[in-house]
């Protein structure tokens, strides 16, 4: 099944690539940005955007700094906070994520962010995937990515960050996701992405 899906990608991918109008008839031309807000943690414009066909429209869009994160597997459990979101006034596990300071690197940032939100200092880092979590609306996006094992450094710098912090079995993922605790985009891409880079058990 797998090895069909795969020449079946590829053989699409070879009709795209022969026929590159079908992907750039798609295509949205920006013809300008107009500022509306801004702030260290926020861009919000107003674009004058042409679609495909040529009527034109205003589409507001926020352009953000990138972000970094990792998830942290030991002993067959990830470090997750439980934390409360106000904004859509939910409760929920996740990764730990934060902003990229200009110049820093991605992997630095990751561990430096999640030192400060649990405490725990992340192995070797290895990259597991990026993330654009809301393309619609915003140019965010996110580098994940996965320690193997983490050592206990302290208590949180930023203890505001979360209820608290646990070693969560990564076999209870889905049922987790099933129940609605683990909601955001960039938390569920992470971790049902590790799920299928863990190895299966004899």
């Amino acid at each position: 099944m797998g090895l069909e899906l795969d020449r079946k990608l590829a053989a699409l991918l070879e009709v795209l690539a022969s026929r590159p109008g079908i992907l750039a008839g798609m295509r949205w031309t920006v013809h300008s940005e107009k500022p509306l807000y801004e702030d260290e943690w926020l861009d919000i414009r107003l674009a004058d955007v042409e679609l495909p066909g040529g009527r034109h429209l205003e589409h507001r869009l926020i352009r953000t700094p990138p972000g970094a994160g990792c998830v942290m597997v030991k002993d067959g459990r990830v470090l997750l906070l439980w934390r409360h979101r106000f904004i859509t006034d939910t409760w929920g596990w996740e990764i730990p994520v934060g902003k990229i300071d200009p110049g820093e690197d991605p992997a630095y940032a990751a561990a430096r962010e999640t030192e400060e939100e649990t405490g725990w200092r992340p192995g070797p880092l290895t990259p597991l995937l990026r993330v654009e979590p809301t393309p619609g609306i915003s140019d965010s996006v996110h580098h994940i990515y996965l320690a193997d094992g983490a050592e206990r450094i302290g208590p949180p710098l930023d203890d505001f960050e979360s209820d608290h912090v646990s070693w969560v079995p990564l076999a209870d993922i889905p049922t987790l996701i099933s129940r609605g605790e683990i909601s955001t985009g960039t938390t569920l891409a992470a971790l049902l992405y590790a799920l299928t880079s863990q190895p299966s058990p004899n």
